[in-house]
């Protein structure tokens, strides 16, 4: 797996490269200081993975990696940071990250997500996932537009809520990617929601996604 370290901390790339050079099945082939970097490396060298501080200098990674998407890179993306807040959380989950990442985690952690993310599953920081459980359950929203969608709707809703994108769906509840557009356009028109991003957050606040620190796709 070829990796581009995002990060305007030459000392943390300089750890990070540490760290996953002990897994010789990963491969860091560029680092890049602040976003244009990044964005110049992503579209040269096209990684299969770009790890990305939630904090580049003054701007946020989410916004890069939507300028990337926009741009056409079809590289995955995790995140690293060291927040420790719902919010922001679930704004890097709508974006179908494949992982949030703590800098406070172990380097044998560090190892595991990138592995996971290596195999096609997702790695979310298992303190978050306590927290955003506990949290569903001590306040859960009780919106009657639920009532609105079909058992399979409320499926597809669910996945949207973990980040998954339509072939993810489709995969995991054995449909087509074709019934999956109908069903999401369907959520949308019930919902009264604008986007994906608007449905993956109401997913989460109504307390129908149960998390686990590593989501299988």
């Amino acid at each position: 797996m070829k990796i581009l370290l995002v990060n305007d901390q030459a000392i943390i790339r300089r750890g990070l490269i540490s760290i996953l050079s002990t897994d010789d099945k990963l491969e860091i082939i560029e680092e890049a200081g602040n976003t244009q970097e990044a964005l110049d490396m992503l579209q040269k060298e096209m990684p299969d993975l770009a790890i990305i501080d939630f904090q580049i200098g003054d701007e946020c990674g989410l916004k890069l990696i939507n300028e990337a998407r926009k741009l056409g890179c079809k590289c995955k993306f995790a995140v690293l940071t060291f927040l420790k807040d719902i919010e922001s959380f679930q704004r890097a989950m709508a974006m179908d990250v494949v992982g949030y990442i703590s800098l406070n985690s172990h380097p044998e952690e560090l190892i595991y997500a990138i592995q996971l993310i290596q195999k096609g599953r997702k790695y979310y920081d298992p303190d978050l996932i306590d927290m955003l459980v506990q949290t569903q359950k001590e306040s859960p929203i009780d919106d009657s537009r639920l009532a609105l969608l079909t058992s399979k709707e409320k499926e597809v809703l669910e996945k949207l809520g973990m980040g998954f994108s339509n072939k993810q769906i489709a995969r995991s509840l054995y449909i087509s990617e074709n019934t999956v557009k109908k069903h999401v356009s369907q959520v949308l028109s019930k919902l009264e929601l604008g986007d994906r991003t608007q449905v993956a957050l109401f997913a989460n606040e109504t307390g129908l996604v149960q998390f686990k620190h590593d989501v299988v796709v």
